[in-house]
């Protein structure tokens, strides 16, 4: 057994660690901190003799600050450290669980308790191989003989080492092709969602590549027609090396002859064989390019964008680089990442990003927002993907699961420009 096992198997036989007191009891500072970066306007938040701390705040009141000195067996600490002397020295927050008794007040001072349920890895990820880390953390309130359980939490990271990870891919980077009076018409055509075939306007002849003169009677007045966009693979090839800027490796190539007698070049999903009956799919790069790629007929696209269904209203948030520095600060994450963008790329990201407790907060905001201040959340479980990087868009989108006992349970979900970066799970009681 190595000496990393042997310290995780003594840290998970510990169980339960010691109450731990949180440095502030709750105040109505922190809790307009919080609403004010999260963007939060409910009454609740507001001080007053009213006030309450919001939900996702549980985790908040016990954070141990900028430069506090863990306390001797904290489990996750102890965790993190063995981690990063075995040379894994990143972290990624990658789901939450909560659960909420009820709300906390100000001058209410929570305690934590916390064990380590699980490591598992190392695992190959897209960040880096790494260790998936799982605590369960409960805290109280009230007197040590009789606490009150108000929240509890399943959390786990990704611990990983920076720079092992899968090398992504800027697609923006792809070669340009060259545009001329001959094959102007074919790129204005797939970014309008057509495939243009050139035609001479004397004989009728279809051609493609474009040309300034027609091969069967050499005639110079072109102009084009759409294709219907289908046609089977009369040849195809699998290139793995060398790198191809923009695209990612293995990638499959095809020669499409078209349902109108010309043949067209082009990527094409994988696992196709010749005579595959195929599909054009526009595969918008940016403002100024999109390419024409093919698949199996009736396929979706890779990427295309699809249209998700919502029960509630959508909302789409800008993230900024105030609000990831603010919300982390808020929420007393003091991890480099959030705030130090030199550090994040050193530690693999591309940015920084936000936190797994503004997510939550977020999520939270989202719903309350729709279903009323008064609203009660009584859980929310969440799990994390593509990181929200400043200069990005967060897209919400809320679907109502059941309503059952009065319990109404909703699915969030959160895109950004690189895919979904949260998936959530909450339970509440509407007022």
């Amino acid at each position: 057994m190595s000496d990393l096992q042997e310290r995780i198997e003594a840290i998970t036989a510990r169980g339960d660690s010691l109450p731990r007191e949180g440095p502030d009891p709750v105040n109505e500072p922190m809790i307009r901190h919080w609403a004010e970066a999260i963007g939060d306007a409910n009454p609740r938040w507001r001080p007053g003799p009213d006030c309450e701390a919001p939900p996702a705040m549980a985790q908040v009141w016990t954070m141990p600050g900028l430069n506090a000195e863990r306390p001797p067996g904290e489990p996750l600490w102890d965790t993190m450290v063995a981690l990063d002397e075995a040379g894994y020295t990143s972290v990624l927050g990658t789901n939450c669980d909560q659960t909420y008794a009820r709300a906390l007040r100000p001058g209410e001072r929570p305690r934590i308790s916390s064990r380590l349920e699980s490591v598992v890895g190392p695992k190959a990820t897209a960040v880096g191989e790494g260790y998936f880390v799982t605590t369960r953390n409960s805290w109280f309130v009230g007197p040590t003989d009789a606490p009150e359980e108000v929240a509890t939490m399943t959390f786990r990271v990704l611990k990983f080492i920076p720079g092992t990870g899968r090398p992504t891919v800027d697609r923006t980077e792809v070669v340009r092709p060259l545009v001329n009076r001959d094959s102007a018409f074919f790129w204005e055509g797939t970014a309008a969602h057509e495939l243009r075939i050139q035609t001479c306007n004397v004989c009728g002849e279809l051609r493609h590549p474009p040309g300034p003169v027609c091969p069967s009677c050499h005639a110079m007045e072109r102009g084009h027609v759409v294709a219907s966009g289908r046609g089977r693979v009369h040849s195809h090839l699998v290139h793995h090396a060398p790198a191809v800027p923009g695209k990612e490796l293995p990638l499959t190539l095809a020669l499409v002859e078209l349902e109108e007698g010309v043949r067209m070049v082009g990527a094409v999903s994988d696992g196709v064989e010749i005579g595959d009956p195929v599909e054009v799919w526009f595969d918008r790069i940016d403002d100024d390019l999109t390419l024409a790629q093919w698949r199996p007929l009736g396929a979706p696209a890779q990427d295309a964008p699809q249209e998700v269904a919502s029960d509630l209203p959508v909302w789409e948030l800008a993230i900024t680089p105030t609000l990831v520095v603010s919300t982390a600060l808020a929420t007393r994450d003091f991890q480099d990442v959030h705030h130090d963008r030199d550090l994040a790329q050193s530690r693999g990201s591309e940015d920084i990003f936000l936190n797994i407790l503004t997510t939550t907060g977020l999520v939270q905001r989202y719903v309350t927002d729709w279903a009323g201040p008064r609203t009660q959340v009584l859980s929310c479980a969440l799990r994390l993907g593509a990181a929200a990087h400043p200069y990005d868009t967060l897209r919400f989108t809320g679907v109502i699961v059941s309503e059952t006992d009065g319990v109404t349970t909703i699915d969030v979900t959160g895109r950004v420009s690189r895919g979904t970066h949260v998936d959530a799970r909450l339970e509440v009681r509407l007022p």
